[in-house]
């Protein structure tokens, strides 16, 4: 289906309601429960996740955007003129933006983002801004494998851009195979622009999803804002509580609601029962290293060309090409 969004097409692949519904019963059906954290970006989690790109606990985004601000005529003459350049979650669009401005002659910008509101307002205004330059917006599920638009011209080659360290939502094995649906994507001469959170310690990272202004915690009980809004489940906001953890061992953060008493879900004509203390995993967060992220885009098909980090080594942007 395709919506107006300004000058530009938006291509609305949208999940449907009904695979929210099979995805969280799936998970609150598993040991340990888990609720699929790309189900968080409804236009209350959307607006809440730029809240929390804003916090002074949370570093992520304000690193990534300083290495783009720094580097980025870098980055773009390592990806190259005549590009077509698509955006896996770009959300908002402003870290893509400097990335624009620096690219030469750039053949077609295809952002690719499962909030259909974010990707609208981003497309519009960057039509607005850039009205020569030809967007095609899909509202999609990136991490599935899908097709998308052609540009009216033909690029010269094609690159991926991936910020914001969504990457490590993904377990390891699972961004391998994520990868190399991308280095396909990429083809021949192709090349991928990736953010990544790296390894630091405990007390940064957990400061980093326990913020003091709960907005992190809004966000993920909004997780169940949403399942009792679109799934007519029966979540009681009031007895679960956000916490985030550090698992040193794994590498990750992991991100939990915590039931607060001995409870029953109800979610279409199941029941789910809860014990106080029991959780519902609702994302893991992995935190790489260079070298470690290297060898893993290694094996998915691609070969470091360049990595960009901030002095304070707490993210890096990696280039990639295709071999």
């Amino acid at each position: 289906m395709n919506g107006a969004a300004g000058g530009v097409s938006l291509l609305d692949l949208e999940p449907a309601t009904s695979d929210f519904l099979k995805e969280a019963i799936a998970g609150l059906s598993s040991s340990p429960p888990t609720l699929p954290s790309k189900f968080f970006y409804d236009e209350r989690g959307s607006d809440l996740f730029q809240e929390i790109c804003e916090l002074p606990e949370y570093y992520v985004t304000r690193t990534e955007t300083a290495i783009l601000r720094q580097h980025g005529a870098e980055i773009a003459d390592s990806i190259g003129e005549n590009a077509e350049l698509v955006g896996f979650g770009t959300g908002a669009g402003v870290k893509t933006r400097r990335l624009l401005d620096h690219l030469q002659n750039l053949i077609a910008y295809v952002p690719v983002d499962i909030s259909k509101q974010r990707l609208t307002e981003s497309a519009e205004a960057l039509s607005r801004e850039m009205p020569a330059l030809e967007i095609l917006p899909v509202c999609a599920d990136y991490l599935q494998p899908l097709e998308l638009p052609t540009p009216s011209r033909k690029p010269a080659h094609i690159a991926v851009y991936f910020p914001g360290s969504t990457i490590g939502n993904m377990h390891p094995e699972v961004a391998r195979h994520f990868l190399q649906r991308v280095a396909r994507l990429c083809g021949h001469s192709g090349g991928l622009i990736i953010g990544v959170d790296l390894q630091k310690s405990s007390d940064v990272l957990e400061a980093a999803y326990n913020d003091s202004a709960d907005v992190t915690a809004a966000f993920n009980l909004n997780m169940l804002v949403r399942a009792n809004r679109e799934l007519d489940a029966d979540f009681d906001l009031s007895a679960w509580r956000h916490r985030a953890i550090y698992n040193q061992e794994a590498a990750r953060i992991e991100m939990h609601l915590i039931s607060e008493r001995d409870q029953t879900v109800h979610l279409a004509d199941r029941e789910f029962p809860f014990a106080a203390g029991e959780k519902i995993i609702t994302e893991f967060s992995y935190k790489h290293t260079v070298d470690g992220f290297a060898a893993l885009a290694a094996s998915a098909g691609f070969q470091l060309a360049r990595v960009w980090t901030d002095p304070e080594k707490l993210f890096a942007v990696f280039h990639f090409t295709t071999l």
